[in-house]
């Protein structure tokens, strides 16, 4: 069966909220994958690109720089379980209207068509919660089919960052035989057990 990028995104973004919903009260401000961040700037991250998102599919001002610093941001509130599921349900909506995979948007990145803007918010949710389950003792169970398809995107979108740009840290090695949610965290920095 073929989904869409819509589908996949809602798909990834429902399962990264039953990460986030995983998460234990003292494990808030434990380490994660992305050094610079704990468990609540890391999931505040995600909420915040995810509004930021939503806005700008929806012809709104993004929201000011402020509220995308995961240090700085109250982008979860005192429930983060409601914040990213809320965020995740109004950026599935914006996406979801007529003509916006076809139209062009300026996001933080530049200009991409909408399709493209879908599969960002993807790569997120999916590396970012593999990023969670890694930090809170979970298990990222993304659907291989999903993941491959956010893989092949990031690949190509990779191919065309600067080195000097690229939002991630420098890919590291994976088996070739590994499943392909540990080549995309590969391919995106992280370290890779198996």
């Amino acid at each position: 069966m073929t989904s869409t990028p819509v589908e996949d995104l809602a798909t990834v973004l429902a399962m990264a909220g039953d990460l986030v919903a995983g998460v234990r009260p003292d494990q808030w401000d434990d380490p994660t994958p992305c050094t610079d961040w704990n468990v609540r700037q890391l999931v505040s991250h995600v909420v915040a690109g995810d509004r930021l998102f939503a806005a700008v599919l929806r012809g709104e001002a993004p929201p000011p720089p402020d509220a995308l610093d995961p240090k700085k941001s109250g982008a979860l509130g005192d429930d983060p379980v409601a914040a990213q599921r809320t965020a995740a349900h109004d950026l599935v909506a914006a996406v979801s209207r007529p003509g916006v995979l076809e139209q062009t948007f300026q996001i933080p990145v530049g200009s991409v068509p909408g399709v493209a803007a879908v599969r960002i918010r993807a790569v997120e949710a999916v590396v970012h919660g593999w990023d969670l389950a890694r930090a809170t003792g979970q298990q990222a169970r993304f659907p291989d089919d999903i993941v491959q398809r956010v893989l092949e995107f990031s690949r190509a979108q990779l191919a065309d960052i600067p080195r000097d740009r690229t939002p991630f840290a420098p890919s590291r090695p994976a088996p070739a035989d590994a499943p392909p949610i540990d080549q995309l965290v590969a391919l995106l920095g992280r370290p890779v057990r198996r």
